[in-house]
């Protein structure tokens, strides 16, 4: 079937489902007109205005006057009829053309703003509407003298209601993309518990309580909220429009005329609400964490590039030099053990290249890790020699205490990555001050015994290694969040480096911190690797 033809098969579809509505909900109906508790119809008509605009207007007007001859008998006659059927058609398509100029054809339930407003919206629209509607039947005499304003409260909180309980569920339904995400957020078992405590607590309150006027009616909110913080917006819409469905069905089965409609329609909205407003800030939360999380993995990417840069350095430095001897022997037509030895050079350089490559991809995707033990001051000695040309371009003197000979059990290119991290973030701090004064430190302890670091206990003495420098420190309130994502005192900085640096290092057992001072101080610590032997032969390390 074609597009254009699917298309106009929509309005009779949407016709017989209006009529559906306007016949499940025709309880307690106020003078026998159309003036009930809860009126979830309109909610489906502006969601078809969404779609479709004005093309709307008369499939709706046809079905509003549909409602009136096949659900309630014409019985307004027909001029009233048509007049009251044409104010409510132009009513609520005004209503729909605010919605859809404010939201499009999409995106009404998007963030908090857009559901507030859309309930304000709704709420101002349909009270206008309403007094509209009920004036026109007023002056036909169909109305009462006297009560005018309780027909205008009775048809307006049911029209609200219907609408702000409603539209959710009825738009995600309406949508392929939305009806899709729907069917996967409630299509489990979870649902069918909540969704079982629920019918519990509406038996309780409208059921077995029949004597007190709903006044455990909070206990609705359980469910709701349940729905809310499992699953969001979407399961909450499901939530709600069950709810309000079991209150109009006991209601009705209860006969339970002696509260006042309006206000129990009132506590199902703030309900509703409650509901909405939790559904969305945990949807937001989740798309913030989701976009944290791709934020995360593009700066371990980053980090991954540099680590790689200067890791594969060296053995690509050394390929290109053995290459060359090959080709130089080569060409004075030397072979045997001295060109042998040259490729199987070049074949363990690159072995080693491919080493790297596959040692930080395994972390940056798993978190792997290749322990081995690691000498202090090699650490030390290899990083600073990296820094040592840009040292001197922007004149900063680094000062590398007397390190003890002291091993560490840990992944030596990741500790690389930490080092590195802290001595970048210490160069940058420097270049603030003045020529002179700008000033790099690196020491390294011993600290025995056990030592509680930063609320770590480190058993069987640690290695502490310490990175000052003489910018201007970190303050109290940027310590206590410095190692939070997007945190930063620098101003091109992401705030990313950090944060995962002390993944590695936690990953090791260890820590890393920074201290408040009136210049930068940051500390890592980490357990000493024990040597492990017999008969006085040393044979490893363990951590």
């Amino acid at each position: 079937m074609s597009a254009s033809r699917l298309r106009y098969l929509e309005f009779p579809v949407f016709i017989a489902l209006y009529l559906l509505f306007d016949w499940a909900t025709y309880i307690d109906p106020l003078y026998g007109l159309n003036i009930t508790p809860w009126n979830p119809d309109p909610a489906l008509g502006l969601v078809f205005w969404l779609r479709h605009g004005w093309r709307a207007a008369l499939p709706w007007f046809v079905a509003l006057v549909g409602g009136e001859l096949l659900v309630r008998g014409m019985p307004d006659g027909w001029t009233v009829s048509l007049l009251s059927s044409l104010w409510l058609s132009a009513g609520y398509g005004l209503l729909g053309a605010a919605l859809r100029r404010q939201f499009g054809d999409g995106g009404v339930f998007d963030s908090r703003d857009r559901l507030f407003q859309w309930v304000l919206i709704v709420v101002v629209g349909t009270m206008v509407n309403d007094v509209g509607y009920i004036s026109v039947l007023s002056a036909a005499g169909l109305i009462p003298a006297g009560q005018w304003g309780e027909a205008v409260l009775r048809f307006g909180i049911g029209d609200m209601v219907g609408v702000l309980v409603s539209m959710p569920l009825i738009w995600m339904l309406a949508n392929a993309g939305d009806r899709q995400r729907l069917r996967a957020t409630v299509w489990r078992a979870e649902t069918l518990a909540y969704l079982a405590l629920a019918i519990g607590v509406l038996d309780m309150v409208f059921g077995t309580i029949a004597t007190s006027e709903f006044k455990h009616f909070y206990f609705l909110f359980l469910p709701v909220i349940w729905a809310a913080f499992r699953q969001g917006l979407f399961g909450t819409a499901l939530m709600v429009f069950v709810l309000q469905a079991g209150i109009g069905a006991l209601v009705k089965w209860n006969h339970a005329v002696y509260i006042a409609v309006h206000e129990l329609q009132m506590l199902d909205a703030v309900l509703a609400l409650v509901g909405f407003s939790i559904g969305i800030a945990v949807d937001e939360l989740r798309k913030v964490s989701s976009e944290l999380k791709q934020t995360m993995r593009l700066a371990a990417a980053g980090e991954m590039a540099a680590a790689l840069a200067h890791e594969l350095n060296q053995p690509l430095t050394a390929l290109g030099a053995y290459g060359k001897a090959c080709e130089y022997l080569l060409e004075r037509g030397e072979g045997g053990e001295v060109l042998k030895g040259a490729i199987q050079r070049m074949i363990a350089e690159s072995g080693r290249a491919a080493d790297v490559v596959r040692r930080l991809r395994d972390f940056f995707r798993t978190g792997a890790m290749k322990l081995e033990p690691v000498d202090a001051g090699q650490l030390v000695a290899g990083i600073s020699q990296q820094f040592y040309a840009q040292l001197r371009e922007h004149g900063v003197e680094l000062v590398v205490g007397e390190i003890p000979p002291l091993a560490i059990l840990a992944d030596r290119l990741q500790l690389e990555l930490v080092l590195r991290n802290l001595l970048a973030n210490a160069l940058d701090a420097v270049q603030e001050r003045p020529a002179g004064a700008r000033r790099i430190s690196l020491s390294v302890q011993r600290l025995d015994g056990q030592r509680k670091t930063k609320g770590k206990q480190q058993r069987g003495g640690c290695l502490q290694l310490t990175v000052e420098d003489s910018g201007k420190g970190v303050s109290a309130a940027l310590a206590a969040r410095l190692f939070e994502p997007f945190v930063s005192s620098k101003a091109s900085g992401l705030g990313l480096g950090l944060v995962l640096s002390r993944a590695i290092m936690e990953a090791h057992g260890g820590s890393l911190w920074a201290e408040v001072g009136g210049h930068g101080i940051f500390r890592m610590a980490l357990p000493l690797a024990r040597p492990i032997g017999h008969d006085g032969e040393q044979v490893g390390y363990a951590a």
